[in-house]
């Protein structure tokens, strides 16, 4: 009997200490998503105007993809789509301000995926597609900062409070007010907020955490002292011949990176990250986390009809935010494993936000939730390179008034893109692998390209909208 006992506990404890050996043995995850970055808004990127030193020494340390696309070009449906894997269809329509993310099910949900493989799961910032609530039924263990607001009514202290003209109409942020205090900038605080959870989390455990900042979004608000840094330094470069403005839809276009309050935000949100990965090196953690480096759609370079104050300029690609031109989609991402990843430039595969995710349950679980995002991981690996791949887009929440843009649906597929507004009914095709900024249309002269490419997207389209969540 005795000894019968001995075996259980035995194999009670082996079994135990197996579950914690796997659970140490498995990456840290770091997922920094930033809102309405352009491509173009990173010094490696070629930007004259804003530093990133911090952001670009990842990139080098990083594999770095160069045809990274969000998969809408607002908000919602693109943190949607990455936050699901699956493109930002639901019910058949893109519902931009009204996702059921917590209605997403349990057996293709990534969070409680990592959770059941023994992660700590967190989420700071930008959330966007719910309260705080439903951060803990998309199965999130810990938040910070996060609910339905959008944008913060103001990065200067106090946060929750509107400080120009008019009636405010956002959502605040939970929790920042408690933890914050006179003249702190909300960048600081969730890098700080973020650092203190990485201290004292159980460190028997990995983490996957998310953080996602609400910079650089509107309000366009930054300290004094870097505003005027960056206003002496544009004030100092020579713009050429290059116009401030063209013509572009129901609106403008914005050609010149000349707004000191935009490239301050970038500035301080490049040393946010150079002290949270410091953070990540010192307490040794840094070899074995893997980093996602990312922005939810392009900077904000258009106006419509209603004239506005506009943050960048995403040229030399096309448009901005709200357009399925390249400056509305092409992204940052770059991800990093030390001694896993060979850092280098993938300027071949064309990979999209909704399979980070997907990449990240495959390396840590190797499970497959069979959603419309890839695993990137034989990308990774450099086993494959995914040149050929097809994605769509499907835009039908327009904003002519506010970004110029109108309803548009698109489809990649190997360097060939097509756009086509379906309420006009105007097709455009563009070589994308040496016309960057889609300015030659090739449809006259390429019409069976043009036919094929329309036949695929009027079949993913069918297809989506047949489709129930």
């Amino acid at each position: 009997m005795r000894q019968r006992y001995f075996i259980y506990y035995l194999n009670t404890f082996l079994c135990f200490f197996s579950i914690l050996a796997y659970a140490q043995s498995q990456p840290n995850i770091l997922i920094i998503h930033i809102d309405d970055l352009g491509y173009h808004d990173l010094s490696i990127h070629g930007s004259k105007t804003y530093q990133t030193p911090h952001i670009d020494t990842l990139a080098t340390q990083s594999v770095s993809f160069t045809k990274a696309y969000a998969n809408y070009p607002r908000c919602v449906p693109s943190r949607f789509s990455m936050m699901t894997g699956n493109y930002p269809i639901q019910d058949g329509n893109v519902p931009e301000g009204g996702f059921k993310i917590k209605h997403v099910t349990a057996n293709k949900n990534f969070i409680k995926s990592f959770n059941k493989i023994g992660y700590q799961t967190a989420y700071f910032g930008k959330w966007h597609l719910g309260d705080k609530q439903s951060l803990r039924d998309f199965g999130f263990q810990y938040s910070f900062a996060a609910g339905k607001a959008g944008s913060p009514i103001s990065f200067i202290y106090p946060f929750n409070v509107f400080k120009g003209k008019g009636k405010n109409k956002k959502k605040p942020i939970p929790d920042i007010d408690a933890v914050s205090s006179e003249g702190e900038y909300l960048t600081d605080v969730m890098t700080n907020q973020t650092i203190q959870y990485l201290s004292t989390r159980d460190v028997s455990k990995p983490f996957m955490l998310m953080l996602s900042y609400y910079a650089v979004h509107q309000p366009i608000e930054a300290k004094t002292e870097d505003i005027e840094r960056n206003r002496l330094e544009i004030n100092n470069t020579d713009f050429g011949n290059q116009p401030e403005y063209i013509k572009e839809g129901t609106g403008r276009t914005k050609m010149r990176q000349d707004n000191p309050a935009y490239a301050a935000m970038v500035e301080n949100l490049d040393n946010n990250i150079g002290k949270l990965l410091a953070h990540l090196e010192s307490s040794g953690v840094m070899e074995n986390t893997i980093i996602v480096f990312s922005s939810d759609h392009g900077g904000l370079s258009n106006d419509g009809y209603n004239k506005r104050k506009l943050a960048t300029s995403n040229y030399p690609l096309r448009a901005g935010k709200g357009w399925l031109y390249d400056g509305g989609i092409k992204v940052p991402l770059f991800v990093k494993w030390q001694k896993h990843f060979k850092p280098r430039v993938e300027d071949t595969s064309i990979v999209t936000l909704m399979d980070v995710f997907p990449t990240l349950l495959d390396i840590t679980a190797k499970v497959d939730l069979n959603v419309d995002g890839k695993s990137l991981r034989p990308v990774l690996y450099s086993k494959k390179k995914w040149q050929n791949r097809t994605v769509y887009w499907h835009s039908e929440k327009a904003r002519p008034k506010n970004t110029g843009d109108t309803k548009s649906s698109a489809i990649r597929k190997g360097k060939y893109k097509l756009i086509h507004w379906f309420e006009s009914d105007i097709v455009e095709l563009y070589n994308m692998t040496n016309d960057l900024f889609e300015k030659n249309d090739l449809s006259r002269q390429k019409p069976k390209i043009m036919t094929d490419l329309m036949f695929d997207l009027n079949d993913w389209k069918s297809k989506m909208i047949e489709r129930k969540n």
